[in-house]
C-alpha cells in the first residue's frame, strides 16, 4: 500500500486531495500537514472531510511524517514547497508538486533537487488540461504565425497568483511550438494608450471572482475567423485525482523532474 502525505491539508485543495486518496485503491493517507498557525493541529484528518477516523493526526511538522516510503502531494506555497524538497532530500521520499507562483529564482532552486528527489511538477494535474496542451501545440504550429493569440483564464476570488500556473503552461506550450520564448513575447498587462498590438505577441487576461474552479481559453484570432481551445473544470477532484495518479506513477520512477505529460505518456 503506497503511503501518501498531503500538505496544506486544511485548505480547499488539501481536503480534495485527502478525499481522492481515500477513494483510490492501492494508496493510504499516512500524514496530513498544515501551517503552524492552523486551528486543526492535533485532530484526526478524517474530520477535515467529514469522514470517520482515518487514524492520521494532523501535524504542522513535515519531518514527523516524511521517510523513504512516502509520497508527499504538495499544493501549498513556493517557500513551503522548497522546504519540503529539502526535507525529502534529507529524509527520503517523493514529491508531487502542484504549487504555483514560483519566481524564476525559486524555480531554479526547485530544479536543483531533480538529481536528489523523484518529483512530478505541473501547473495542472487535470488529464483534460494536459490533453489541451497537446491540442494547443498542434494549433500553434499550424495557425500560430498568422494569428493574434490570447490566453484568458478565470479562477475563484481566493487565488493569490496571476496569471494561473495553467495559463502560463498554455502560453509556454504555444510559444514552444512557435519556437519563441514566452518571456520575450508575453504581454501580461494593458492599460492606457497601448498602441497597436505587437505582431507575434501572446496576451494574457485574468479574471478573479466567486467560486470559479478554473477556466482557460486560448484564442487564435486571424482575419475572418478565430479558433478557441478551452478547458473548464467544475470540481477540484479533477486535479486531486490527477495528482494521486501522478503519485502512483512516481513510485516506480528514479530520481528526476517529471511533468504530468510524462505521467500520461504524452509525447511532444
Amino acid at each position: 500500500m503506497q503511503k501518501i502525505v498531503v500538505t496544506g491539508a486544511d485548505g480547499r485543495m488539501g481536503r480534495a486531495l485527502i478525499e481522492a486518496v481515500c477513494a483510490t485503491d492501492g494508496v493510504v493517507l499516512s500524514g496530513a500537514v498544515v501551517r503552524d498557525d492552523s486551528g486543526f493541529i492535533g485532530i484526526d484528518a478524517g474530520e477535515l472531510i467529514g469522514r470517520p477516523k482515518l487514524d492520521v493526526i494532523v501535524t504542522d511538522e513535515v519531518r514527523q511524517v516524511m521517510n523513504p516510503e512516502v509520497t508527499l502531494i504538495d499544493f501549498t506555497a513556493p517557500e513551503a514547497t522548497l522546504n519540503h524538497l529539502s526535507v525529502a532530500k534529507e529524509l527520503g521520499g517523493r514529491l508531487v508538486i502542484g504549487t504555483t507562483g514560483f519566481s524564476d529564482e525559486q524555480l531554479e532552486t526547485l530544479r536543483s533537487y531533480q538529481n536528489e528527489v523523484p518529483m512530478v511538477f505541473a501547473g495542472n494535474y487535470s488529464v483534460g488540461v494536459n490533453l489541451t496542451l497537446q491540442l494547443l501545440r498542434q494549433a500553434a504550429k499550424i495557425i500560430g504565425e498568422s494569428s493574434d493569440i490570447e490566453v484568458i483564464e478565470a479562477h475563484h476570488r481566493h487565488k493569490v497568483d496571476a496569471p494561473s500556473g495553467t495559463a502560463l503552461m498554455m502560453g509556454e506550450a504555444v510559444a514552444e511550438a512557435m519556437d519563441v520564448n514566452l518571456k520575450d513575447v508575453g504581454v501580461f498587462s494593458r492599460e492606457g494608450i497601448t498602441g497597436a498590438r505587437e505582431p507575434g505577441s501572446i496576451g494574457f487576461s485574468t479574471i478573479r471572482g466567486g467560486d470559479i474552479v478554473g477556466e482557460h481559453t486560448v484564442m487564435f484570432a486571424s482575419e475572418g475567423e478565430r479558433v478557441e481551445i478551452s478547458h473548464k473544470a467544475s470540481s477540484r477532484q479533477t486535479f486531486a485525482r490527477g495528482a494521486v495518479r501522478a503519485a502512483r506513477w512516481l513510485l516506480s520512477q528514479p530520481k528526476g523532474l517529471y511533468s504530468m505529460e510524462d505521467v500520461l505518456g504524452f509525447s511532444r
